[in-house]
């Protein structure tokens, strides 16, 4: 990991105040054993929930690309349709979205036009993250919305769960 990464991450979970905190972890451990559940279904073990700005869950999603057949079908995406009907908006004002792993370039954009207050993410994705790892779409000149971002929250479990369940389908 990039040390000047690493110094934000560290910055990022020190400017939080420990009761916050303790609600990021809880609220990400959920999503982990959501994020088990859809591996042992045969996709990616990555889940997303949307928590609504009074803690109440107001969705939640696996991924279910392969199952459905559709390229789109990834968790975060799942996750904003299912609480854009729930709350009957198209925008996710005073929501949180959790997820495993740091969303894709598809997934980013979703995040940006549904307004999403705020995204926190466990393990950071080398390969097409497009949060803060490969790209930054969020922070990006054309982004209409600024969308607050904690990342590393469980981020050895996530980190984990992605390479034992890759490992395993190699076996």
């Amino acid at each position: 990991m990039k040390k000047s990464h690493q110094q934000a991450i560290t910055n990022s979970l020190t400017q939080l105040n420990y009761d916050a905190y303790l609600t990021h972890c809880r609220w990400m451990k959920y999503v982990l054993r959501l994020a088990h559940i859809t591996g042992k279904a045969g996709e990616v073990p990555v889940a997303a929930i949307i928590v609504d700005g009074e803690g109440n869950l107001v969705a939640e999603a696996g991924n279910r690309k392969y199952r459905e057949q559709d390229p789109t079908a990834h968790a975060e995406i799942l996750a904003i349709r299912n609480a854009c009907k729930a709350l009957d908006s198209c925008y996710l004002n005073n929501c949180t979205l959790y997820v495993t792993l740091e969303p894709c370039p598809m997934c980013a954009g979703a995040l940006i036009q549904a307004r999403l207050s705020l995204l926190v993410y466990g393990a950071d994705d080398p390969k097409t993250g497009a949060v803060r790892t490969v790209t930054n779409i969020p922070d990006s000149y054309y982004s209409n919305h600024r969308l607050q971002v904690l990342s590393g929250i469980q981020e050895l479990s996530c980190r984990q769960q992605l390479q034992k369940w890759f490992n395993d389908q190699r076996i």
